[in-house]
């Protein structure tokens, strides 16, 4: 079901959520590469950037330099939208 048009996420406490599930198995791996494009200046602490997959972990990506680049957190986590807020299909 599509989110309102001024729908603003909560990323703390879906990372909570996330966590009581035990979703979130792979940070470690994440601050790994977190550091390391931290050291190439890539990006830098807590300047709100994410670091995206080129191709998703799901699809058979890793957790390498070569597969990530830096976006937006809202670029990163959200879903592409149509106009009237409806999300644009993935097919």
């Amino acid at each position: 079901m599509p989110s309102s048009k001024d729908y603003v996420r909560d990323y703390k406490r879906e990372a909570q959520t996330a966590k009581n599930r035990g979703e979130d198995k792979g940070s470690a791996e994440r601050h790994r590469l977190r550091y390391a494009a931290t050291k190439l200046g890539m990006v830098k602490p807590n300047d709100g950037k994410d670091l995206d997959h080129k191709r998703a972990l799901s699809m058979g990506g890793s957790n390498t330099l070569k597969n990530a680049r830096v976006a937006s957190k809202h670029d990163n986590r959200s879903f592409p939208r149509n106009k009237d807020g409806s999300m644009k299909s993935n097919t």
